[in-house]
């Protein structure tokens, strides 16, 4: 491998006199180029960019995948441009367990048919939950990465670039300086102290010896002054271009916006529907858990109660006020629901409700009903009364007012 001695002793120097200018400079030995104000402006902008869109992509990287491990696999998988494997959201995964569970207690018993329906509601968001993350990965975070390692590193290496100048340019300035100060010392001060022509020789020769070496450091002057403004020129195209960085960013950022808006209006229209079906038949599965489960052992004070003499008991029917006792057994009929003479309420809709039967009332969100509880009523419900319209109300659905 051959080398070029000349350029790497040239390089060497320029080094060298870098270092030399930098530390002087550290120091307030020597001055220092200073760039206008609308320049610095626009590095502190460029500046404060990169370090806002760093937090910005780490944490919105932590938003969508809180497991760490996760995040350094995925990136090791991104920087061997390899495809990341496809991992199981932690709804799906519970979904799984909770399907697996239903299985295993009996999907036709109750609490085998309420796993199954929660857990179908959890597949669904774990779905949901990994197209969100899809979609802000490529609509928000590749055009942040994009811009750190492909913007930002060009502004980054145009900025040193300009760097090296204004250290060549401030160099050459103190080179053209001490060469004109030993000219002028040189042609003020001459030799006279003795006579002969030789001291006069010695005096010319000198002062024609700085004249040179001034003309050759404005010569260079001239040269690292021009390299200096196309590389400042350069650098400030590129710190102006931010401003559409911004605006790219900003759009981005709506999309991302848009992106859990939708996400997150999923998630709430699925649980709005699970919460409906679990509460229409919570009451049922109450109330039927022991019939419906043939295989269920008998608890512990069911135990000792068997090995007691029989007590003759009374059997006790829930009276509803207003109402025969058929109707506590059997299908409760608004229409023959008298409300107590105290005890009625006040409530605000939170949600829209679609009535599933006559017995139900249906509701609007925001508006004000009046609401009371009879004996003997599942306590997840209600009778609510608007107008001359009546019917059963699930509780969650309502905002109980003093």
């Amino acid at each position: 491998m051959e080398f070029n001695v000349k350029k790497l002793a040239s390089d060497a120097g320029v080094f060298f006199s870098r270092a030399m200018q930098f530390t002087e400079e550290k120091l307030g030995q020597a001055e220092k180029t200073e760039l206008d104000a609308h320049f610095e402006n626009l590095l502190a902008r460029a500046d404060c960019t990169k370090n806002w869109t760093e937090k910005i992509l780490r944490q919105t990287e932590v938003l969508l995948q809180p497991n760490p491990s996760a995040r350094v696999e995925e990136f090791l998988y991104e920087k061997l441009d390899r495809k990341v494997p496809s991992r199981v959201t932690n709804g799906e995964l519970l979904a799984q367990y909770m399907t697996e569970a239903a299985n295993d207690f009996g999907p036709g018993t109750p609490y085998g048919k309420t796993l199954i329906k929660v857990g179908e509601t959890q597949r669904r968001l774990g779905a949901a939950e990994r197209e969100f993350i899809h979609s802000a990965s490529i609509n928000f975070l590749t055009p942040l990465r994009n811009f750190l390692e492909g913007d930002w590193r060009t502004i980054s290496k145009e900025r040193r670039i300009l760097q090296n100048r204004r250290l060549d340019l401030d160099a050459c300035k103190a080179r053209l300086k001490k060469a004109k100060a030993a000219e002028a010392k040189a042609a003020a001060v001459p030799d006279f102290q003795e006579t002969r022509p030789r001291n006069y020789v010695l005096s010319a020769s000198a002062s024609a010896l700085w004249s040179d070496e001034v003309e050759k450091a404005e010569h260079e002057l001239r040269l690292t002054q021009t390299e200096f403004d196309r590389q400042a020129e350069v650098t400030r195209l590129l710190l102006e271009g931010i401003s559409s960085t911004h605006v790219n960013h900003l759009r981005c950022l709506h999309e991302f916006v848009e992106s859990q808006t939708n996400y997150y209006a999923q998630c709430y229209q699925f649980m709005l529907d699970l919460q409906k079906q679990l509460g229409r038949f919570s009451g049922t599965f109450v109330g039927n858990a022991d019939s419906t489960s043939p295989a269920a052992a008998p608890s512990p004070p069911a135990v000792a109660a068997a090995t007691l003499p029989a007590v003759p008991t009374i059997p006790v029917v829930p009276t509803i006020v207003g109402v025969p006792n058929t109707v506590a057994e059997g299908v409760l009929n608004p229409n023959e629901v008298k409300p107590p003479a105290s005890g009625t309420r006040k409530a605000r809709v939170l949600y829209d409700y679609e009535a599933a039967d006559s017995t139900e009332l249906a509701l609007l969100a925001d508006e004000m009903i009046t609401v009371y509880s009879l004996p003997g009523m599942d306590p997840d419900w209600l009778i609510g009364e608007r107008g001359n319209q009546k019917g059963k109300v699930p509780v969650t659905y309502l905002e109980l007012l003093s």
